[in-house]
This record gives structure tokens, C-alpha cells and sequence, in this order.
């Protein structure tokens, strides 16, 4: 019999695209909108993300541009901004609103290194837990008498394969990031 992968596969890929997410928030100096996609926003009585109000485009390497489809949104958009204190200075003109990246210093990169290994430790530790979970999974099956001592091991030796591959990815995943971060 053969144990079935698919699920704790998926929850390998859940994990992952978490961590690219979380990644894509941590900040590096360099104008991205994936900065201000968890902002949301007052909008006609309802809370929404940025970017369902308006148009979010990289003005230059530093500045971000967000053009409201309704200009009376625009005092509400850089209010949000100002309140998720991210680090950034908003300004607003008559196309809209204006966000702007400032240097990183030297210490604020170590904070931002730092961050970026805390999300891929949470990461790992989502990953443990769903392998922990399969694990129990194959040793039930093994009591059941449904999986022989034989295919237990053999399972448990494909599960620490994929735990293994997802856990270079996210170390692929930190490196970049802290390039990212350094390099600017």
C-alpha cells in the first residue's frame, strides 16, 4: 500500500507561498506595491485593500504612485498608509497620493534580516507541525496494521525527503532576500 502525499504536499505549497507573501512585505528600500497590498482602506462604508480603490504603480525606484478612481478617497488612502507605519513618508497632490521609500540605514537592514528569519522560522515550524501530523498519520497506520514496519520507514524517509526540499527552498528564498536587502 502507498501512502497518500497529496495533502501534506499541498500544505508543503501552502507554507511556501505564505513565506513568498510574508517576503514580499518585508521592505527594502526599493518601491514595490506588494508593500501596501495588507493596507486596507475606509471606502463607502467598508474596509478594502489599496489597490480596489485605485491604480498602484512604481513612479520610480523610490516612489510609489497611487492614482484613486474617486479623488475624494484620497485623504483616506495616505491616512491608512501613515497608519501602518511601515517606514514611509506619504504625500499627496492633485493625481493622488505619493509614497516614498527612504535609504535604508545599516541598522534598519539588520532589522529587516531579521524579520525576514523570523517569517522563514515560522515557516519551518508550520512545516514541522504538518510532518508531525503525517507522522502520526504513518505510525496509525502501522497500529491499524494497515502499513507494515517496512513501509513505515520507507514513508517516513519520503516525508523527510519533501521536508527537506521545502526547507532548502526556504533557505533559497532567505538568501534572496537578504541580497535584496543588503544590496541596496
Amino acid at each position: 500500500m502507498a501512502y497518500d502525499f497529496k495533502p501534506f504536499e499541498a500544505t508543503i505549497t501552502d507554507i511556501t507561498e505564505r513565506l513568498v507573501r510574508e517576503f514580499s512585505g518585508v521592505r527594502t528600500g526599493r518601491a514595490t506595491p506588494a508593500i501596501i497590498d495588507g493596507i486596507q482602506v475606509e471606502s463607502y462604508g467598508s474596509r478594502v485593500p489599496i489597490n480596489q480603490v485605485g491604480n498602484v504603480a512604481v513612479e520610480d525606484a523610490r516612489t510609489l504612485r497611487i492614482t484613486p478612481w474617486d479623488t475624494s478617497m484620497t485623504k483616506e488612502i495616505e491616512k491608512a498608509i501613515s497608519a501602518a507605519n511601515l517606514g514611509v513618508s506619504v504625500g499627496s497632490d492633485e493625481k493622488g497620493v505619493r509614497v516614498f521609500f527612504p535609504e535604508l540605514t545599516a541598522e534598519r537592514r539588520t532589522q529587516l534580516v531579521k524579520l525576514a528569519k523570523e517569517r522563514m522560522e515560522e515557516a519551518r515550524t508550520a512545516l514541522r507541525a504538518a510532518r508531525d501530523d503525517v507522522w502520526n498519520d504513518i505510525q496509525a497506520g502501522e497500529r491499524d496494521s494497515t502499513i507494515t514496519e517496512d513501509e513505515k520507514f520507507r514513508f517516513k524517509e519520503e516525508m523527510q525527503k519533501r521536508v527537506d526540499t521545502a526547507n532548502g527552498k526556504f533557505e533559497e528564498m532567505l538568501e534572496r532576500k537578504e541580497t535584496e536587502i543588503s544590496g541596496n
